[in-house]
């Protein structure tokens, strides 16, 4: 099998495929994520004029529920690297006037202007970096003294079955999908809290705090072929082979998703880790 996707590869993808995907099913991914949302937002002083980055924010789904929290004194900014999902996430808040913005960019190089953030938050956009130690260095840079950082990333392969039922399905009919390898940027780079603690550490963050968080999801049973069709590896995949292939992987992967299905329903624990930090003088 092939390697996981280099980061150059994977800055592609999400201009391309992935990050087309996800915009154009933003209120589906909204549903299966919104659980997530509580984890990095409720903690938010309500009116506290903070100013906020969030880090691959995909859709913008976080970012306008920390902006409603800050109130209009604050400022939240939305940075990613996907065209296609900032422009999902700007038409998301163009009838609103809360005080968010959204950038393209690569928050591990991005100028950012220093010492500007309270808090810089993530819903699962920090693992794909090339460079995690440059990255959150960037990131340290662009936060003031004793500012917080908080994300939430995937633990293990091991205890996210969900997530890779349809690639361990359809491996006998798709023998070129990509490998995941240990570490490396993708889903599951940050499944080993010491390998965590180690890169925040040597990025300038204190008072690190790595909690498991086991949170349950849903989504409507019938679109769940729509949703392992167009996301993930195999959702990657399908575009390329003959219609007798794809129907062939839809049909056996659908049927490894039957332990997930409750009557309408497909429900999954998701494992993560959140993670907090501190801002280090």
């Amino acid at each position: 099998m092939s390697a996981e996707p280099q980061p150059a590869e994977q800055i592609t993808q999400w201009n391309g495929r992935s990050g087309q995907a996800w915009s154009q099913s933003v209120a589906l991914m909204d549903q299966v994520l919104q659980p997530f949302e509580a984890l990095l937002v409720d903690s938010i002083t309500a009116g506290s004029g903070a100013r906020i980055l969030d880090v691959g924010c995909g859709a913008g789904a976080t970012t306008l529920a920390a902006a409603r929290r800050v109130g209009p004194a604050g400022a939240v900014v939305g940075v990613d690297i996907s065209e296609a999902m900032i422009s999902a996430a700007r038409a998301r808040v163009q009838d609103t006037d809360a005080p968010v913005s959204f950038v393209i960019d690569d928050a591990q190089s991005a100028a950012f202007a220093p010492a500007s953030f309270d808090l810089i938050m993530s819903r699962f956009g920090v693992m794909f970096f090339p460079d995690s130690v440059a990255a959150f260095t960037n990131l340290r840079r662009a936060a003031r003294d004793s500012a917080a950082l908080r994300f939430l990333c995937w633990r293990g392969i091991d205890q996210n079955p969900f997530m890779t039922t349809a690639e361990r399905a359809a491996a006998p009919l798709l023998p070129n999908l990509p490998a995941r390898q240990p570490d490396q940027p993708g889903q599951f780079a940050f499944a080993d809290e010491h390998r965590v603690r180690a890169i925040l550490d040597k990025s300038g963050w204190g008072d690190i705090t790595i909690r498991p968080a086991d949170v349950e999801c849903t989504l409507p049973e019938e679109h769940l072929v729509r949703y392992f069709s167009q996301f993930g590896v195999v959702g990657l995949a399908l575009p390329d082979v003959d219609e007798a292939t794809r129907t062939e992987v839809i049909a056996t992967v659908r049927a490894a998703f039957e332990p997930f299905v409750h009557a309408d329903t497909v429900r999954f624990t998701a494992a993560c880790w959140s993670v907090e930090a501190t801002a280090a003088h």
